[in-house]
């Protein structure tokens, strides 16, 4: 039996390389995804291992509610004093570290993409993991030291100048110091060290702490310190051993991040394994009818069903092996190329070395042996109903006895099911991954269900296809479209690859599409401010000083800011939901507010104990005017407010919860703004205003930027590009694998078809001709794949949409785009079918009439 498989593999190496390829890419992605984001955990981990040196305590805000921003609020400089009197502490220090934007001379920002920025106060010797590459510590509050990757990246090198950007209008720094911790990538992000007193200036944290870093006494162990400081210190902070504390950094970054890429850079890796289960299957139908005497032979000779069953799949698990053992190889190169296309898209993450846990050995063989093993059984299966005539015989492999009749009923089932389990996702309450598991398990379905289907799609379309061919390139694209639909399941499941990741191109590109419709339409009606000053990330806050300035500046009339935390809500089950905390008395004048409940007047006069709810949040938790809500807030504060009103807010912008400015700085711990809406004065030039408050900008808060009505829609649109980019880069390896499925069948059906290709010759098809034929023929089975994909995609992006009405999303078709994904797709056709083209042109047409 051994010599058989290994005969086997020998004698159809060329032919099966196809599948090793695939096998090969399909792991590899898996692989590299695991590699990526364990790599990534690792750089994390040791980073915050070695950012706590020295301590053996660590003292930090207890978050009551986590905010996005992942800056808790911070506490009493007096908790120091506290700490230094507790039995068994040696020395303690505090400590700042948050989030700011960092610019250099020019007030051009430093960093990479949407890498933070931070600042850090420096800290005794004990306590300080930093290493000087070059130069000192800051000693005043004139001076910083910054990070060896942003020096590396920024050209920036000892005395030159940088700013920081924080709760205030930039301040300038000059650069004493290049430092790093022990070699730990810190990705694109970058770091300024400044001294304590002018960290806390520049955060707006006077007289408060991030941090209390604490060392125990000889003898004293962490956890003992720990058990001390936790009676002396108010259940406000956390108390942990700094071993803790890393462990617990790191946990939040792998479940709020790396957890979520995780996912989706598999579900893209089982997209393109799914991919290569099509080839695969398509790859062993061929090879095992065009065996058919070989396997007769073996009969005769007395081989059981059973050994030729055990052939078979002893093959596939052979290639199996070797593909995957591959991938697992290619998996470092995949995670190196997915670190680079993020890092193109200005994502670039830390990664110190490479991480490869047994956990992506064991995954990645798993997925690879199974995958290609099931995708050969049922060619594996038919090979077993072979009997011993056909070795005399010019026999064909018969079809499954009961096909006609089972196939239907499970087609049915499987788009009944899958479209149930997608509607129950989208409507049935499920929230996060519980609803991205049931809609993308009945999208799954529906895409099996339309793939066993399709063989009674193949003649239609590939008449509708075939026919302009016909008409334009005459008998070559005859023959090429009879011979697509000479076996219209091989035509079907080679379709059918590309018919998965051509859905799910089209889904993102529709999608994306509705996305910009969405935005754009909700600025247009909603808002009515002329201009809008945000952080230049989108979400961040910007300085406390900024809106009073803004509203100095010549031309500007009036002005509205509004903040936005996280709050839980008494009755709502989620982790968390945001609050906004608006100037009510000129909010009005800068959105397009309708009232369901209550009215303008009301939201004029609304009181820091009242509070105003979106329509879809009431609806959803049976809210109405008059009822009372009841918050935490982060800082451990609750607080009841009577609803005075349900609105719909046009523009998307406002939270569901909207109580007074007041209200969050008392309630919620958190004065922090996020956004400033502008009005010009009557007369006066738009855009003339805007650039004196982008002048006022650059210059003192470069953290910032403003935008007209326009300017927001553009930039909004431009903070999706590079996410449809990273699905379109991830989603490519789906389509080249499908495409070299279509170049494996096509040559594995001209050396079935080498006697016909011979025939063709001798009765005078020219060699030209020839070529043309197999590059139609590819074409079509090409067009079938994405006019079926782009189908599936549509409907999908239809169906996704439903439940996402209410918040304003309106479903937008990009028929320039889907044109050109058809295009695209004819152009890959002809691409797959070069290589298969020119072997048929070079057959000899004596030996190929005499082969057999």
């Amino acid at each position: 039996m051994r010599k058989l498989i290994l005969r086997g593999l020998a004698e159809r190496r060329s032919r099966l390389a196809g599948v090793v390829l695939a096998v090969f890419l399909g792991v590899s992605l898996v692989a590299g995804s695991l590699v990526f984001t364990d790599t990534i955990n690792a750089s994390f981990d040791k980073l915050f291992e070695r950012s706590l040196k020295g301590s053996d305590v660590v003292v930090t805000p207890r978050e009551v509610v986590r905010q996005d921003t992942d800056e808790p609020p911070p506490f009493s400089d007096k908790l120091l004093t506290r700490v230094r009197r507790t039995d068994g502490v040696e020395a303690a220090s505090g400590a700042i570290f948050a989030v700011v934007r960092l610019v250099d001379s020019k007030n051009e920002n430093l960093g990479a993409g949407f890498a933070p920025n931070f600042v850090s106060s420096t800290v005794p010797k004990r306590f300080d993991p930093l290493t000087y590459t070059d130069g000192r510590a800051p000693r005043n509050g004139t001076e910083t030291a910054i990070d060896s990757g942003t020096a590396e990246r920024s050209g920036l090198k000892l005395g030159d100048s940088i700013g920081v950007a924080g709760d205030r209008s930039v301040q300038r720094y000059r650069v004493v110091g290049i430092n790093e911790i022990d070699g730990t990538s810190f990705g694109g992000s970058s770091s300024a060290t400044l001294t304590l007193p002018a960290a806390q200036r520049v955060a707006g944290r006077e007289g408060k702490f991030d941090q209390l870093l604490i060392a125990g006494d000889d003898g004293v162990s962490a956890e003992a310190l720990q058990a001390r400081l936790s009676k002396v210190l108010p259940r406000s902070v956390r108390v942990e051993t700094a071993s803790q504390n890393a462990a617990r950094e790191t946990d939040e970054i792998n479940e709020d991040f790396l957890g979520v890429l995780r996912t989706v850079l598999l579900v893209f890796g089982g997209v393109v394994t799914v991919v290569a289960a099509f080839l695969i299957f398509n790859t062993f139908s061929i090879t095992v009818a065009q065996r058919i005497r070989e396997f007769g032979l073996l009969r005769t000779l007395g081989a059981s069903r059973r050994q030729i069953l055990y052939a078979v799949v002893g093959e596939s698990l052979a290639i199996a092996v070797v593909g995957s053992l591959a991938g697992l190889v290619g998996g470092v190169g995949a995670a190196i190329g997915l670190r680079t296309l993020f890092k193109a898209i200005g994502i670039d993450l830390p990664s110190s070395g490479t991480v490869f846990e047994p956990r992506t050995v064991v995954v990645a063989l798993l997925v690879g042996l199974l995958v290609t093993v099931i995708a050969s059984l049922v060619p594996a299966l038919r090979a077993t109903r072979v009997t011993p005539m056909a070795a005399l015989l010019e026999a064909e492999l018969p079809e499954a006895r009961k096909r006609g009749k089972a196939l239907p009923v499970i087609t049915v089932i499987l788009a009944a099911g899958g479209l149930a389990l997608l509607l129950i996702g989208l409507f049935g309450g499920s929230t996060g991954g519980a609803a991205a598991g049931l809609m993308g398990g009945g999208a799954a379905a529906i895409l099996f269900a339309v793939s066993l289907y399709s063989p009674k799609l193949v003649k239609p379309l590939a008449g509708v296809i075939g026919k302009p061919i016909e008409r334009l390139r005459g008998l070559p694209g005859r023959l090429a479209r009879e011979n697509a639909t000479r076996k219209p399941g091989r035509t079907a499941v080679t379709a059918a690859a590309l018919m998965i990741g051509v859905a799910l191109v089209t889904f993102v590109t529709v999608f994306a599409s509705g996305i910009s419709s969405s935005l754009a339409n909700s600025i247009q009606k909603g808002v009515k401010a002329d201009l809008i000053v945000q952080n230049s990330d989108g979400f961040s806050p910007v300085p406390a000083e900024l809106p009073a300035e803004v509203a100095r500046v010549r031309g500007v009339a009036e002005t509205s800011s509004f903040g936005r935390v996280k709050a839980k809500v008494s009755g709502d089950k989620s982790k968390g939901q945001y609050v906004s905390g608006v100037q009510p008395t000129t909010l009005g004048r800068m959105f397009k507010l309708d009232f369901e409940q209550g009215s303008a007047a009301a939201l004029r006069n609304m009181t820091d104990r009242q509070m105003m709810v979106r329509k879809s949040y009431a609806k959803d938790h049976g809210i109405d005017a008059g009822d009372t809500v009841t918050t935490l807030g982060a800082n451990g504060r609750r607080a009841r407010f009577r609803v005075v009103g349900v609105y719909e807010d046009e523009a998307n912008v406002l939270s569901p919860l909207i109580v007074t400015m007041r209200a969050q700085v008392r309630d919620f711990g958190d004065r922090r703004v996020v956004g400033t809406y502008a009005t010009v004065t009557r007369g006066a030039d738009s855009g003339v205003v805007e650039d004196r408050v982008d002048s006022l900008l650059k210059k003192r808060y470069p953290s910032a930027e403003v935008f007209d009505q326009q300017g927001l829609q553009d930039e909004q649109e431009s903070q999706v590009m590079p996410v449809l980019g990273l699905f379109y880069g991830l989603l490519a390896l789906a389509i080249v694998v499908s495409l070299f499925g279509i170049a494996n069948t096509l040559s594995l059906s001209i050396h079935e078809r080498t006697r016909e290709l011979g025939m063709l010759r001798a009765i005078g098809l020219s060699r030209r001709q020839q070529k043309r034929m197999i590059r139609y023929e590819s074409v079509i089975t090409a067009l079938i794949g994405t006019v079926l994909g782009m189908a599936l995609g549509v409907a999908f992006a239809a169906l996704v949409s439903q439940p996402l009405e209410e918040d304003g999303f309106v479903l937008s078709y990009p028929i320039l785009q889907l044109v050109v994904i058809l295009i695209l797709a004819a152009l890959a056709g002809v691409l797959a079918a070069i290589s298969p083209a020119r072997r048929a042109a070079k057959l000899k047409v004596l030996e190929a009439v005499s082969y057999e």
